[in-house]
């Protein structure tokens, strides 16, 4: 009897729900299993899923091979064709002890190989928060699921359900046990973070929260949001910016395009003027912010000057850790139906955008260079700075620790301390 087995594919928030399946299956004594979570972000993620299926397949002939995630809950039918596929397990589904708990008890038949309800149904907040998903030194907690808005090329909706958010008090709770176990940094995370509230009494927003936490956490040295929606900001968010040193200067920005027609087109909810805005507002309240930023090329009907315009975005909002997202055209979203952008267009594309970002980084790199930098240690020899810049250091540090150091130099996309 072994213990299951669990591959993640796609996201962070992915990642930590896999944590969460492993203590479920754990309490439920599921054995001899692999598990799949599946990521559905392009057509490409849905490919990959199907070819780790058959790997995963090949490597355990006899464990019985459980999908679930975001493509199981889009594609379900897809899965349960494959030969490999013992079940299918919804994103609500996965969450729950009593779907495991059959699983072990290996009661769910032929008839019921398929469990994936529907995601848009779905109300209730997170039930199924964690204590400690990440390393010894930093902490992932889900305060938000789903996402509200249609984006043209997006299907996470269809996977996530509507948003829904995790109480403040439930997650301040969580923090404090988080920060009693030693953690270091807390890194809050969701699909559609800035969305977080709206379905709550009083409808607080994500700045709320995070004075919130900040304030009833005191004990709490580093507190970090992930991935935004910048229009979304509200008002208190940007005061934690210019006034709390212990909230991370380093927010991650969901761009997605540099130009007005094609962000109309994606039906986002900006302008680029409205992100170039922002990057100017928050840097001005905190000198010291990094940006990351998602950006797609090749979105259909993309021309060269449209393209120009995600390119000089990179410079207008001081972009440093770029997510660069060849199109890829997913099924069933109103972009998949539009004039598409030969492929060869977008590989070039996306090569020039990577080599801006790159020297982005060098850039950045260079300017540390003989300041001295707080690191939460990530392991014996690296770290990470309050900007989430990498740092390698020559002698081995205690994990988990916040050190002060000195940065000497620069080696590759890293810092040397």
């Amino acid at each position: 009897m072994s213990a299951p087995k669990f591959t993640t594919l796609g996201c962070r928030l992915n990642a930590y729900e896999t944590e969460a399946m492993k203590e479920l299956a754990a309490e439920a004594g599921l054995s001899d299993a692999v598990v799949v979570n599946t990521c559905a972000v392009t057509g490409e993620a849905v490919r990959k899923a199907r070819s780790t299926i058959r790997k995963l397949r090949r490597e355990n002939p006899t464990a019985r091979l459980i999908v679930t995630g975001c493509a199981a809950q889009t594609e379900p039918q897809t899965f349960a064709a494959m030969p490999e596929v013992n079940a299918v397990i919804g994103n609500t589904e996965k969450m729950q002890g009593d779907t495991w708990g059959a699983l072990a008890a290996d009661f769910i038949g032929e008839s019921e190989a398929v469990q994936v309800d529907d995601i848009m149904s779905v109300t209730e907040t997170a039930g199924h928060l964690i204590d400690g998903f990440g390393t010894r030194s930093r902490a992932y907690v889900q305060v938000q699921n789903g996402c509200d808005h249609r984006c043209t090329f997006c299907i996470i909706p269809y996977g996530r359900g509507n948003s829904r958010s995790v109480p403040a008090g439930v997650v301040v709770d969580q923090i404090k046990r988080l920060v009693d176990k030693g953690f270091n940094e807390v890194v809050l995370t969701g699909v559609d973070l800035t969305s977080w509230g709206a379905d709550l009494p009083a409808q607080p927003k994500l700045g709320d929260l995070v004075m919130r936490i900040l304030r009833l956490v005191p004990d709490l040295p580093r507190l970090r949001i992930s991935s935004i929606d910048s229009i979304e900001v509200d008002e208190n968010l940007m005061q934690a910016i210019a006034t709390e040193h212990r909230l991370m200067p380093h927010l991650h920005l969901s761009l997605q395009h540099g130009d007005d027609m094609i962000l109309k087109r994606m039906k986002r909810r900006h302008l680029r003027d409205d992100a170039i805005r922002f990057a100017q507002d928050a840097r001005r309240l905190r000198p010291d912010m990094t940006f990351g930023a998602d950006i797609i090329v090749g979105f259909p009907t993309e021309t060269e000057a449209m393209f120009d315009n995600s390119l000089a975005l990179v410079e207008e909002c001081d972009l440093t850790w770029l997510h660069v997202f060849p199109y890829s055209a997913r099924p069933g979203t109103p972009a998949a139906r539009m004039p598409a952008v030969h492929g060869q267009i977008i590989k070039e594309r996306a090569s020039r955008l990577r080599a801006a970002g790159d020297a982005q980084v060098q850039r950045h790199l260079s300017a540390q260079v003989g300041k001295v930098h707080n690191v939460l240690m990530e392991s014996a020899s690296r770290g990470r700075t309050e900007q989430f810049t990498e740092v390698q250091v020559s002698t081995p540090r205690q994990e988990g620790r916040i050190i002060p150091l000195p940065i000497t130099g620069t080696v590759g996309a890293a810092l040397q301390g």
